[in-house]
């Protein structure tokens, strides 16, 4: 039963990683779900603290993630139908066969949203694009760098247990 936990944690981690760039995968939702079926094994001993930790810096993380996009097209002058555009290009862009949709979606969507909000201001449509483009890039990248420090744990917990898991 420890090595079918270790290896559905394992799935779960690498199904992470790429989720955290990937929209359409669970990102840090999986990782810390990867981290917990290891500690449910028998074979590693129970850290409730990081466990916690790491759940609590999910949960903000996740949330996060939704607000950090809208509020970079609204910081860069977007209004709310820049918002709703980028919440909407996301969608598409995670659903249209295009490459790179989920960062182009977001980008175009913001840029059409201000267009419709304003049609002669191209200028400040595009910087609130922009800057939707940036939110986006910024939440993807501290996804990833999460995932990453929570595989390093499962990693590293791996190999403090491995005598007893294998």
């Amino acid at each position: 039963m420890d090595l079918l936990l270790f290896t559905l944690g394992f799935i779960c981690m690498v199904v992470g990683i790429l989720g955290s760039f990937l929209p359409v995968l669970p990102g840090l939702t999986s990782c810390w779900v990867g981290l917990l079926l290891l500690y449910l094994t028998k074979a590693v001993e129970n850290n409730y603290w990081l466990l916690g930790i790491t759940l609590v810096l999910t949960i903000i993380i996740t949330v996060l993630d939704y607000i950090i996009p809208a509020k970079e097209t609204k910081k860069f002058g977007g209004s709310s139908y820049g918002v709703w555009g980028t919440n909407i290009g996301l969608i598409v862009g995670i659903l249209a066969p295009i490459p790179f949709g989920v960062i182009i979606g977001p980008f175009v969507g913001a840029l059409v949203g201000e267009l419709i909000y304003d049609s002669t201001n191209h200028k400040r449509a595009f910087k609130a694009a922009t800057g939707s483009l940036l939110g986006f890039l910024a939440s993807s990248f501290i996804n990833f760098l999460f995932s990453i420090i929570y595989f390093g744990i499962f990693l590293h917990t791996t190999w403090e247990y491995r005598n007893i898991l294998f």
